[in-house]
């Protein structure tokens, strides 16, 4: 079985490849992941359904996926507390449940770690609410760094600005 994630980013090469190799008599069960919809095909300029070109798209099953509910979400957290020997508190998993429903699974579950760390040095066997919320203060997640990054573009090294007129930049004595 050969699991390919993020298949739009393979470029026609690639899928090239995975045609001819698919028609080999020894050809692996090949699963592909893909959470795009019309995306350019890497290498051309052609749009096409998951970034997929369509005749290698034809021959393949294509599943749809459902988002998690809420329930599921607060299974797979406690489900991970678990792996990761972390004892939570219930609110503590109430709230965390609450910022994966609004950011995403995989950040909640970076803040089971971290939020661990911070009950550890307020000497608590269990993370409760306060950790939690002082891991989501620390810890951006993708819109809140993107946000975080147009406010303060400008103060930013290599930051692209113009020179004043007549104002000449270091490097223009070189």
């Amino acid at each position: 079985v050969l699991f390919i994630d993020e298949i739009h980013m393979l470029d026609m090469e690639c899928f090239s490849f995975l045609n001819r190799a698919l028609e080999d008599t020894m050809a692996p069960v090949v699963i592909m992941a893909s959470n795009r919809g019309m995306s350019r095909i890497r290498g051309t300029n052609y749009q096409s359904p998951h970034g997929v070109p369509i005749d290698f798209l034809d021959r393949l099953l294509i599943i749809s996926t459902q988002a998690y509910s809420e329930d599921d979400i607060r299974q797979i957290l406690k489900i991970r507390c678990d792996e990761e020997e972390v004892d939570m508190t219930e609110d503590a998993l109430a709230v965390l449940t609450k910022v994966a429903t609004e950011t995403s699974l995989r950040y909640a579950i970076h803040l089971i770690s971290t939020g661990h760390l911070v009950a550890q040095k307020r000497q608590s066997a269990k993370v409760d609410v306060v950790d939690i919320k002082r891991v989501y203060s620390l810890f951006l997640d993708e819109a809140r760094s993107v946000q975080y990054l147009k406010d303060y573009q400008d103060e930013y090294m290599y930051n692209e600005i113009a020179p004043s007129q007549g104002e000449k930049m270091a490097v223009d004595s070189f």
